[in-house]
């Protein structure tokens, strides 16, 4: 009896509209983590086999891009007393951050444009959607630097705990809002 309800639940769930936005959400974590998995073995398994050279190249004009930009923001707009020497930012009291190859952003302007292409909806809303939404995910991450760096000045011993945590997380929450505006402002223009 359990068993009929189960599957009647799971028939239910994958066929009535009612479950609609929340099949779309499922999908939405299924296939960012699905992305990540892959991106990670391409990353650490393949060494961005076949185009390790081109990655390479893009992860440091990207760190580039935003270590210039997340600088020019600190001292110019914060006004906080910085001094950089390569790809690092040194605080005056000593703390510090290194932007890194993973630190680029690409793999999160990647997963945002993948899961667009994979999502439903019109192709000339796509062609000005998707790269928007990736420069949207790029100055994510210089706000991610930029309030990296006042935890480092501030709260020097929580720079790896916002690092790991609320400031990770925060790249996911962007990719999700740009999503919902895809599936319920964008994409449903199709319809109309």
């Amino acid at each position: 009896m359990w068993l009929q309800n189960i599957l009647s639940f799971i028939k239910t769930f994958f066929t009535d509209r009612k479950w609609e936005k929340i099949r779309a959400v499922l999908w939405f974590c299924l296939i960012t983590v699905f992305i990540h998995i892959i991106w990670k073995f391409w990353e650490l398994k393949l060494h961005y086999f076949p185009v390790g050279e081109f990655m390479a190249n893009a992860a440091d004009f990207f760190n580039t891009l935003v270590f210039n930009e997340s600088t020019w923001v600190i001292t110019h707009i914060l006004n906080i007393k910085i001094t950089t020497a390569g790809n690092s930012i040194f605080c005056s009291n000593g703390a510090g951050l290194t932007l890194i190859g993973s630190c680029s952003g690409i793999k999160q302007i990647m997963q945002f444009a993948i899961l667009m292409l994979v999502f439903p909806g019109p192709w000339k809303h796509k062609l000005w959607f998707i790269p928007l939404g990736m420069v949207i995910v790029h100055f994510t991450n210089v706000l991610r630097v930029v309030l990296l760096t006042i935890v480092a000045d501030n709260w020097p011993t929580q720079i790896m705990y916002a690092h790991d945590n609320w400031l990770r997380i925060m790249f996911y929450v962007v990719i999700f809002i740009l999503w919902l505006i895809w599936v319920e402002k964008i994409s449903l223009n199709k319809n109309k």
